[in-house]
């Protein structure tokens, strides 16, 4: 069985539901996954824009240190208090500046913005990663730790006036 990623919030492929918008709703996705390898110990999630005009792309979540016996985070799990993550899990600091899940908000007119989510399995029980670091800091010590990945993309386009 492969390393499997899945939502009922949305499909592979398919707009990012108005909730999970940052002006609409604001609230993480459901998410479950499938098939982690032996030797999994802990899993991540990251949410990340590649389309953000920054040159860097934008990261709209990070989340560590959910135990291995963890494989389905519900819609909203991504608050800022973090309460319906299980314990000891961490959630790193967004582009938006603060912990917790930031929805979608590309420029208006923009064009149209891809949403990687991505469930990491990791061969550590806990990486030293905290909620003040960014995306970049969660990415690096995923890099060393990093068994598996499984993703899906949902697009969000703001079609307003620029």
């Amino acid at each position: 069985m492969s390393f499997r990623l899945t939502s009922a919030s949305f499909q592979d492929g398919d707009t990012l539901p108005d909730l999970h918008v940052k002006a609409m709703g604001d609230t993480s996705p459901h998410l479950r996954w499938s098939g982690a390898p032996a030797g999994t110990r802990s899993f991540a999630i990251t949410c990340y824009d590649p389309d953000a005009p920054t040159g860097s792309g934008f990261w709209h979540w990070t989340v560590a240190n959910l135990p291995a016996d963890v494989t389905e985070l519900p819609a909203g799990a991504g608050s800022r208090d973090g309460r319906d993550l299980p314990p000891g899990a961490v959630q790193g600091r967004t582009d938006y500046g603060y912990a917790g899940f930031g929805g979608a908000a590309p420029p208006p007119g923009h064009g149209p913005h891809r949403y990687i989510f991505t469930v990491f399995a990791v061969d550590t029980e806990r990486l030293d990663v905290g909620p003040d670091d960014s995306g970049a800091v969660f990415g690096f010590n995923l890099h060393f730790h990093t068994l598996a990945r499984a993703s899906i993309t949902a697009t969000y386009e703001n079609r307003g006036q620029g």
